[in-house]
């Protein structure tokens, strides 16, 4: 009985950490999509100014949930960009991206979020929390159904 305690901890630990890294994930996509809104330019901008304010403002309810859900089971979210930056396993936009390259990133950076919340599911799972598991299986959904427009966009 005493290791599935001490597994329940560890899994719980180890579950806090990767929905950290997930709110840093959203934070920096959050700043590098509003970066792609003000500064793409050419023959799509109309079309992509739009889109990715409507993805930044996605990112931020789901940054949100996922923060506040990291609260309620009493974690403690990252909060301030120097965390973000040291947690997170997305890149920030470096300035050179035309059009069709912000819109490849993206497809790589939702792509690398949804691989953590799968983990995060898994882990989850295993802390018999599945409320969490809830949450990032819903919003693994919405990142993939992005990522199939903005593939479908890219051609």
């Amino acid at each position: 009985m005493a290791k599935t305690t001490s597994k329940s901890k560890t899994s719980t630990s180890t579950l806090e950490q990767l929905l950290n890294q997930e709110v840093a994930n959203l934070n920096v996509l959050y700043v590098k999509i509003h970066n792609y809104h003000w500064y793409v330019k050419g023959n799509n901008f109309f079309t992509l100014h739009v889109k990715f304010e409507e993805l930044y403002n996605f990112v931020t309810l789901k940054m949100d949930e996922i923060a506040e859900r990291l609260l309620t089971i009493k974690g403690q979210p990252a909060a301030t960009m120097k965390e973000y930056l040291e947690l997170s396993t997305i890149q920030e936009a470096d300035g050179s991206e035309d059009a069709l390259k912000m819109v490849q990133n993206l497809v790589e950076d939702f792509a690398t979020v949804a691989e953590g919340l799968h983990e995060g599911i898994q882990l989850a799972e295993e802390a018999e929390d599945q409320p969490t598991s809830d949450l990032l299986t819903t919003v693994k959904g919405e990142l993939e159904k992005h990522m199939w427009m903005l593939r479908t966009y890219l051609g």
